[in-house]
């Protein structure tokens, strides 16, 4: 069963990086999409966790996640000067 939960954890995390892509304005290659969003799914949750929420319902983990890998796309872009914004 925990197999599961982990494959439902990555599936968010890719989901909130395609929305944390558009929401942030960015282009970027698939991969990189689907990993910003699976760093930024870790950070959203650990930060949640750190602050004392929990997010095992499936949208607040959503929202959770997007927020996080929103955070990274930021401070990716202050890291890497070559994520283009449209």
């Amino acid at each position: 069963m925990a197999v599961f939960w982990i494959l439902v954890r990555i599936a968010l995390w890719t989901l909130a990086g395609f929305a944390a892509a558009r929401i942030m304005k960015t282009e970027l290659p698939l991969l990189w999409t689907v990993l910003l969003g699976w760093a930024g799914g870790l950070v959203g949750s650990l930060i949640a966790h750190l602050v004392g929420i929990r997010s095992w319902n499936s949208v607040a983990g959503l929202v959770i996640s997007v927020a996080g890998a929103c955070l990274v796309i930021w401070g990716a872009r202050k890291i890497i000067p070559l994520i283009k914004i449209k």
